[in-house]
């Protein structure tokens, strides 16, 4: 996709952004920590009253490591991949949780899409080969995301492999 001049950039066929998925919001990550942290101060007092005070530390390390966890699960989210695909570039940016960025700039015309598909569990990976390599994408989605990803991306791709249709005013 040419960014330099968007006057002369290309329509979009398909455009998709990859996130990898988080069923527990910052709300819910707050009320489990909650119960969780009041559930080991109630254990740990009952420790310290029939003597045994030492416990008490050790629920308090636990609940750091359940928040430290979390914490390192949440970051982790922060990585996404971006894939755009227009009549003559199939661009994939991959990001990382720390911002770091790499991108492959394809011709759509040349690339194939590969599956390794799993006869009971359905797609377990999608690859982009062009030329020889393999670009593995969409890693973080399920198999029944990774099938309907896959229609869409393979359809995109049948349509830039088409060319660009221009449509005549009469």
């Amino acid at each position: 996709m040419n960014r330099d001049n968007d006057a002369f950039a290309e329509p979009t066929i398909f455009s998709a952004i990859i996130t990898p998925h988080r069923s527990l919001s910052a709300t819910g990550f707050f009320v489990l920590m909650l119960c969780i942290g009041g559930l080991s101060f109630a254990s740990g007092m009952f420790f310290i009253i029939i003597g045994a005070w030492p416990v008490f530390g050790f629920l308090g390390l636990d609940v750091l490591l359940v928040y430290w966890a979390f914490r390192a699960n949440f970051r982790a989210a922060r990585a996404y991949e971006e894939v755009t695909v227009t009549a003559s570039e199939l661009t994939v940016r991959k990001v990382n949780p720390r911002g770091g960025v790499r991108e492959w700039t394809l011709n759509p015309v040349w690339v194939q899409l590969d599956r390794i598909v799993h006869e009971e569990f359905g797609i377990e990976r999608l690859f982009l080969v062009s030329r020889g390599r393999r670009l593995s994408i969409a890693s973080c989605l399920g198999p029944d995301e990774k099938a309907s990803f896959a229609r869409a991306l393979a359809t995109a791709l049948g349509e830039a492999k088409r060319g660009p249709t221009r449509t005549v005013l009469e």
